[in-house]
C-alpha cells in the first residue's frame, strides 16, 4: 500500500533515531524523507517540499540552529526540533532561528505525533489568518471583525495591548513562542529584549481570560522560554 500522507524530512545523523523516527511515523501513514546531514537536509527540503521537518542540532557539519535559519529565510515549512539539548538556551535560540517547536530527546511517540499535527494545521492556516476570522480556543472566544472578546459567553473588556497580545496567542494555538517572538510582534522589534513588559500585560491577560490565573490553563508558560496557549 502506497502512503499518501505529509511528507516529514527528517534530520537526524544518529541511524537508530532516524529508525525509530521512520518507523513511527510510517506506521502513521507520514512519508518519511531521511538526511544525515544538515547539507543533504538542505538539497531534500529544496527539491522534495517536505511539509514538516525533524531537525536533530547536532550535526556533523553544521548546527542544526543554523540550518534552521537558513531554511526560514526561503520557506515557512514547520519546523520541529529534536535534540538532546535541554538547555532553555538551546530552545530560545533554536525557537528564535525559526523553529516552531522544540522536543527534547528522549520522547514519547504519542507527544511527536501530536506536535506534527499541531505543525501541520497551524501551516494549513497561517496564510489565511486575518482580521476576518472568529477564533475560538477553550472557552475563550475572539469575534475580530467586532473586536470582541467573550469567556464563557462573557464578555471581557482587553486593553489594545492586551487584545493583541491574546489574538497572537490563539493563533499559534499549540506552539510555543518565545518572550522576544511575542515582544517583536505585539510591541516591535524595539522592544525585543524588554520582558518586564510581556510579564506585566501577560498577568493582566490572565486575571482576565483564566479561571484561576494563579493556576494558568490557557496560556500556559514555558519556563525560561516563552509562553504557549493551549490548543483545543
Amino acid at each position: 500500500m502506497t502512503t499518501t500522507g505529509p511528507i516529514v524530512l527528517v534530520v537526524e545523523d544518529e541511524t537508530p533515531m532516524r529508525r525509530f523516527l521512520r518507523t513511527a511515523l510510517t506506521a502513521q501513514d507520514y512519508r518519511v524523507l531521511e538526511a544525515a546531514s544538515g547539507r543533504e537536509a538542505l538539497g531534500m527540503a529544496t527539491t522534495h517540499n517536505p511539509e514538516v521537518i525533524l531537525l536533530d542540532l547536532g550535526l556533523p557539519d553544521g548546527d542544526g540552529i543554523d540550518l534552521a535559519r537558513e531554511i526560514r529565510e526561503w520557506s515557512r515549512v514547520p519546523i520541529i526540533v529534536i535534540s538532546a539539548r535541554g538547555r532553555e538556551d538551546d530552545k530560545v535560540a533554536a525557537l528564535d532561528a525559526g523553529a516552531d517547536d522544540y522536543l527534547t530527546k528522549p520522547f514519547g511517540v504519542n507527544e511527536l505525533l501530536a506536535r506534527l499535527r499541531v505543525a501541520l494545521r497551524h501551516a494549513a492556516h497561517s496564510g489565511a489568518a486575518d482580521d476576518s476570522e472568529v477564533l475560538e480556543q477553550g472557552p475563550v472566544r475572539i469575534d475580530q471583525p467586532r473586536r470582541q472578546v467573550t469567556v464563557e459567553g462573557r464578555d471581557v473588556h482587553l486593553t489594545p495591548i492586551e487584545y493583541r497580545l491574546l489574538v497572537l496567542m490563539a493563533r499559534n494555538a499549540g506552539r510555543v513562542l518565545t518572550h522576544r517572538q511575542i515582544l517583536k510582534e505585539v510591541w516591535g522589534p524595539s522592544h525585543a529584549d524588554q520582558t518586564h513588559y510581556l510579564r506585566v500585560f501577560m498577568a493582566q491577560l490572565r486575571r482576565k481570560i483564566e479561571a484561576d490565573p494563579a493556576c494558568p490553563r490557557l496560556v500556559v508558560t514555558e519556563p525560561g522560554v516563552g509562553y504557549r496557549m493551549r490548543e483545543d
